[in-house]
């Protein structure tokens, strides 16, 4: 990372903690917001790397609402956490967290005061992907990350633009929220329509896990032949994926840019072309 960061003296390095995965510790962090914040600064702000590190990142999924685990620590918690993080690591640092995008009325954006937290981030994350996946076994097929509605998706508030929309009603200034892009698509096997809203039998094989498979690729695997809501998907053979290509982040560039959002985040670099098609799209 040093010698990233000599190359490149702009780049900015934070130090992520939680993610699906590792959520599960949030809940008794949250108990003593001092004690979690002081804990993360002296590990970011450790001696031997200190250098490295220009801030934190907050990934809690999801402050009381259920991820891998379930939390149950009120409203408040996440704007009481996020409050001690900023008061640690000081203007000086970076604080940025991954949030949600769960837009439906009761659902995870409204389990936590993330309006109130925003004041002590530099920006938010919304991911704004995995809004549908093979976790629905049987289908209905549709894209895990559509930029707008479009006929016949199968929850409504389920796509970035109600995530933004959402969002910006709480008071959160656009500045302050990121458009969410995935490197990856989500895919189905046992599908003969190529439209989405198809059945399927499960997931289709992916490299690392069923149902999931990188941009690099589904790019020659399974071709886009189809765009709806703004995003791509492919049908070939029995199996239907959706994903984004370099056309379709165009459009959702000229989405952010219009909705004077404060950028663009993607998960994750891995999944692009070796040539980063993905990423020079966004840039």
């Amino acid at each position: 990372m040093r010698k990233l960061k000599k190359k490149h003296p702009d780049l900015k390095v934070l130090w992520s903690f939680g993610g699906w995965t590792w959520s599960g510790g949030f809940t008794e962090a949250a108990k003593n917001p001092a004690a979690f914040a002081q804990s993360c600064y002296d590990l970011v702000e450790n001696s031997k790397w200190a250098d490295v590190f220009d801030g934190i990142d907050i990934d809690w999924e999801y402050p009381n609402a259920c991820g891998l685990t379930c939390d149950t620590s009120g409203r408040e918690a996440y704007k009481k956490l996020m409050a001690a993080v900023r008061a640690k690591f000081g203007g000086g640092n970076l604080v940025t967290a991954a949030i949600p995008a769960d837009a439906s009325a009761g659902g995870k954006i409204d389990a936590a005061d993330y309006a109130g937290a925003a004041q002590y981030v530099d920006w938010y994350n919304p991911m704004t992907y995995d809004y549908f996946g093979a976790w629905d076994a049987k289908g209905p097929t549709a894209p895990h990350s559509p930029l707008t509605s479009y006929t016949g998706i199968p929850k409504a508030s389920y796509h970035s633009d109600a995530t933004i929309k959402k969002l910006r009603g709480l008071g959160i200034p656009a500045q302050k929220l990121l458009l969410g892009i995935g490197f990856y698509g989500r895919g189905w096997t046992g599908v003969t329509q190529k439209a989405p809203g198809g059945t399927a039998t499960g997931p289709a094989a992916g490299t690392y896990e069923q149902g999931i498979d990188d941009y690099k690729e589904l790019k020659t695997k399974c071709p886009a032949n189809g765009t709806v809501g703004g995003t791509a998907y492919a049908h070939c053979g029995n199996n239907w994926w959706s994903y984004d290509t370099p056309a379709t982040i165009a459009g959702k560039m000229n989405y952010k840019n219009q909705a004077g959002l404060g950028g663009t985040f993607f998960w994750e670099l891995s999944g692009d072309t070796a040539n980063g098609e993905l990423i020079k799209a966004i840039n």
